[in-house]
C-alpha cells in the first residue's frame, strides 16, 4: 500500500489512546472510522475530541474554521467490519491484554484485504506475536504516547516481515498528521522511550523511598535541567558536548551504580493500595482534590502545547 492510495483509516477502540489518535489521523485530511463495543465510549470520544479542538484553537494550534470540516471527518460505530470496511489502513488500540488483540486480529483478517495496513498501538505486548502469520508484510506498531493528539512522538518498529514500503507508508501518513515518527529497525519490548522510562522510574522510587527529596522538588529538578536541555541535545548528543572522555572515565571509575529498589515501592504501592491513583482519582503523588479533572486535563494540555509550539522546529534538528 502506497501513501497516497491512504484516504480511511479505522481506529480500533476509542478510550484513553483512541479518541486523540482518530483526532490526529482527521487532523491530518483522513477520513476516520472510530470503533468501539460500547456506545457511550465513542460518545464520550466525541466529545473530547470536540473540547481538545477547541483548546487547540485557543492556543493558537488550530484555526477554529477546521473544527467542523475535522469532525465531520470522524465517524463512530459499534461495528468492527463496518469500521474497517473500506479502510485502506487500520489503526489498533484495543485494550492491553492479549486474548483481546489476538481475537481483533484474527476478526481483520477474515474481512481485509490482504495489501490493508494494521498498525498496533501495543506498549507492553509483542503484537508480532499476536497477528496472523499473512498479515506481517503489511503490519508494524505505530506506538503513541498519552496524549497522543499532543505528544508529537510514534514509535514506528519494523518487523522481521514488514516490507519496507509498509514503514514508509506509516512514516508519510504519520507525518502528514503533524507527528515526528522515529523509524525503528526491529521490535523490541517497551520500544525506546518506555524502555528509557522505566530506567528513570527506578531513580524516582529510590530518591522518594529513601527521604532523598520531595515528589516537587524532584520534579522540579527535572523540569530545570536535563528535560527542557534534552530539546535541543537529546541525549546522545548530549554526551558529545559533555565529552566522551568523561563519559568513559564515568563508566571506567564506577562513579554510578543502579540502586536496588524492591519490586513492590512502598512509595508507590501504598498510595495504590489506598486507591489514590493520580488525576483519575483526585489523588496520587499530588493532591489535585476540590479541582475538576476536565480543568485539569486542559491545564495539562494548555502548557504541554505551549512547549511544543516552543520547541517543534527543534525535533529534527541537530546543533
Amino acid at each position: 500500500m502506497r501513501f497516497e492510495d491512504v484516504k480511511t483509516i479505522a481506529v480500533l477502540g476509542s478510550g484513553t489512546m483512541g479518541h486523540g489518535i482518530a483526532q490526529r489521523y482527521a487532523m491530518g485530511g483522513y477520513q476516520v472510522k472510530v470503533y468501539d463495543v460500547m456506545e457511550a465510549a465513542l460518545q464520550n470520544a466525541e466529545k473530547l475530541i470536540r473540547q481538545n479542538l477547541e483548546v487547540f484553537v485557543e492556543e493558537g494550534w488550530f484555526e477554529a474554521a477546521e473544527i467542523e470540516p475535522t469532525m465531520a471527518r470522524i465517524s463512530y460505530t459499534t461495528d468492527l467490519a463496518e469500521a474497517v470496511k473500506g479502510a485502506q489502513y487500520v489503526q489498533e488500540t484495543v485494550p492491553e491484554r492479549p486474548e483481546i488483540k489476538k481475537s481483533v486480529y484474527e476478526q481483520l483478517d477474515a474481512v481485509l484485504p490482504e495489501d490493508t495496513i494494521i498498525v498496533s498501538n501495543a506498549s507492553a505486548l509483542n503484537p508480532f506475536e499476536l497477528v496472523p502469520e499473512r498479515r506481517l508484510p503489511n503490519f508494524s506498531t505505530a506506538h503513541w504516547y498519552a496524549p497522543p493528539h499532543i505528544v508529537p512522538l510514534v514509535e514506528v518498529a519494523k518487523g522481521e516481515q514488514t516490507k519496507d514500503e509498509v514503514v514508509e507508508t506509516v512514516m508519510a501518513v504519520l507525518k502528514k498528521c503533524g507527528k515526528a515518527p522515529v523509524r525503528m529497525e526491529k521490535y523490541v519490548k517497551g520500544y525506546i522511550i518506555n524502555r528509557l522510562q522505566i530506567l528513570l522510574n527506578t531513580e524516582v522510587y529510590y530518591l522518594l523511598e529513601n527521604g532523598i527529596c520531595t515528589p516537587e522538588m524532584l520534579d522540579m529538578a527535572v523540569k530545570a535541567s536535563f528535560m527542557p536541555r534534552g530539546c535541543v541535545l537529546g541525549l546522545v548528543q548530549r554526551m558529545d558536548f559533555t565529552g566522551l572522555d568523561i563519559t568513559c572515565n564515568n563508566l571506567i571509575n564506577k562513579s554510578y551504580e543502579i540502586p536496588e529498589v524492591p519490586e513492590r515501592p512502598s512509595v508507590i504501592f501504598d498510595l495504590f493500595e489506598k486507591g489514590d491513583l493520580g488525576v483519575k482519582t483526585g489523588k496520587g503523588f499530588f493532591d489535585y482534590t476540590g479541582r475538576d479533572k476536565a480543568e485539569v486535563l486542559k491545564l495539562r494540555d494548555q502548557r504541554l502545547i505551549q512547549v511544543f509550539k516552543a520547541t517543534e522546529h527543534l525535533i529534527d534538528q541537530q546543533v
